[in-house]
């Protein structure tokens, strides 16, 4: 084995001898996921909602997709959120403390048809938002 001869028999099928030009390698190692979101690599967080907004769904359908702006607590960045579930919108108010978690699109990308929103409100004041959307559980009063 010398002079070059079969130089690349060791590599894995498709990989390249030189691990920094490949791109997942590179924002692995430099942790360049955890350092551009807002959640900071965290599965969910906390926040404080600022303003109610709908949304328009992109093409073909056409709705308005209700949803939250919020202020991190951890960071103070401000994101959008999606309130799932049919008239969960009512549940929330400005003021209250939420938290929010990814919405599962592909590569922490926005989901279907709501255009840049990548998170949706889980729970309100500590009691889940599926539960005050079915009727099970009331909002507790601050």
């Amino acid at each position: 084995m010398g002079n070059g001869e079969n130089a690349g028999s060791n590599l894995v099928k498709g990989r390249s001898k030189y691990k920094w030009s490949d791109r997942d390698y590179k924002r692995r190692v430099l942790q360049l996921k955890k350092k551009s979101d807002p959640l900071e690599g965290a599965p969910q967080a906390k926040g404080i909602v600022i303003e109610k907004i709908g949304i328009e769904a992109k093409q073909p359908n056409s709705a308005i997709r209700k949803c939250v702006k919020i202020q991190l607590i951890k960071n103070g960045r401000q994101i959008t959120a999606f309130a799932p579930g049919d008239g969960a919108i009512n549940y929330i108010d400005e003021h209250d403390e939420v938290v929010v978690e990814g919405i599962g699109g592909r590569m922490g990308r926005s989901k279907g048809d709501i255009p840049g929103v990548r998170y949706k409100v889980v729970k309100v004041n500590a009691i889940s938002l599926r539960e005050l959307v079915r009727g099970r559980k009331e909002k507790a009063v601050r």
